[in-house]
């Protein structure tokens, strides 16, 4: 396991990735309404690995913050399920965290050296 200074790097990536499960999860519901399992299913295609436990709170938060509201939906293979989609008020929230993810990458990318990998 690399540390650096005494930290483990691992605890750092997943300090980096939890700050920006909130904008990704977002994004996944304003394209069309979500059930937990397909959010899941869609953050571990892109390489974001994210248990229940984890989702569960965040839905729970945005939605009792006014950006996120679900409806039930009959299962054909068990009970109703709950299908998440934005708010109003979270298609604007969504709007400003991403304006803000885009300022935030383009400083991100001016003070990172660009490496080339030698062949």
């Amino acid at each position: 396991m690399l540390y650096i200074w005494g930290m483990k790097i691992e605890n750092t990536k997943a300090q980096m990735r939890k700050g920006l499960l909130e904008l990704c999860v977002m994004s996944i519901i304003s394209k069309k309404e979500a059930y937990p399992s397909d959010i899941l299913d869609e953050l571990k295609e892109a390489h974001l690995i994210v248990v229940e436990g984890t989702l569960y709170p965040l839905l729970s938060r945005l939605k009792n913050a006014g950006f996120l509201s679900y409806e039930w939906q009959e299962s054909q293979s068990g009970p109703p399920r709950k299908y998440y989609h934005l708010t109003p008020e979270g298609e604007k929230f969504v709007r400003e965290l991403t304006g803000a993810w885009e300022n935030l990458k383009q400083s991100v990318e001016q003070t990172i050296p660009i490496y080339e990998k030698d062949n």
